[in-house]
């Protein structure tokens, strides 16, 4: 299939970025399960949907905001890759098309935050996208910690779709990612509050993984 072409050389192109300009440091908490998953990370960088296609050779989806999707060329390419284009009052078809990419056998990538991270290591209140998603497919979460620095971030000013934004381009030093155990969730996505609560439980395994990741970069430098 083209998608999985184009991945592949992405994925050689990424490396290549990482070795030359980043310190990749990823951990296992333990092995992927068999069948697709749900990997659900923080987001301290723009770079971030890039660099997690590293933690796996197999293919996965990752769900993007529109707003990147409006780039010439780069918007069609990340079409043609089969990532997900997140766009703002689309949410219940956002999340059909990644329930319909699991259920196909295809991993994909969630940032339950919603927006790049704060700086400083600190972090947004989740969203329930992930937390929806999880219930609804039965699939298990692996929740992913990131942590880079500060220092290497360059905050660029742009324009999206005709709105100002910020980019938050990670240039340059450590990169530490620990990926967790898998989590499963069954119940009620129509639940609002059970819905919070399992959004809740994501989110503080992701902080407590990147904690973990921060942990490494202070204690190797």
């Amino acid at each position: 299939m083209l998608s999985e072409i184009l991945y592949r050389v992405s994925r050689i192109v990424i490396q290549s970025y990482a070795k030359l300009l980043l310190k990749m440091d990823v951990h296992w908490r333990t092995s992927l399960p068999a069948g697709p998953v749900l990997f659900a990370a923080n987001h301290p960088s723009t770079t971030d949907p890039i660099l997690i296609h590293l933690i796996s050779k197999k293919p996965m989806s990752v769900m993007i905001a529109s707003k990147v999707f409006s780039i010439p060329f780069l918007g069609a390419y990340m079409r043609k890759m089969d990532q997900i284009c997140v766009s703002p009052g689309q949410g219940e078809k956002v999340l059909e098309q990644a329930r319909q990419t699991l259920k196909a056998g295809r991993s994909v990538t969630i940032f339950p935050e919603g927006l790049i991270s704060p700086a400083g290591g600190r972090f947004n209140s989740p969203r329930s996208g992930a937390a929806r998603l999880a219930l609804s497919s039965g699939v298990p979460v692996i929740p992913i910690g990131i942590y880079l620095s500060d220092k290497g971030c360059r905050r660029i000013p742009a324009t999206f779709e005709g709105e100002p934004d910020i980019v938050t381009w990670y240039l340059r030093g450590p990169y530490a990612i620990t990926i967790g155990k898998p989590m499963h969730f069954r119940g009620d996505v129509n639940d609002k509050d059970f819905v919070r609560k399992v959004s809740e439980n994501i989110m503080q395994s992701i902080r407590t993984l990147a904690l973990d990741s921060q942990r490494r970069v202070v204690n190797s430098g």
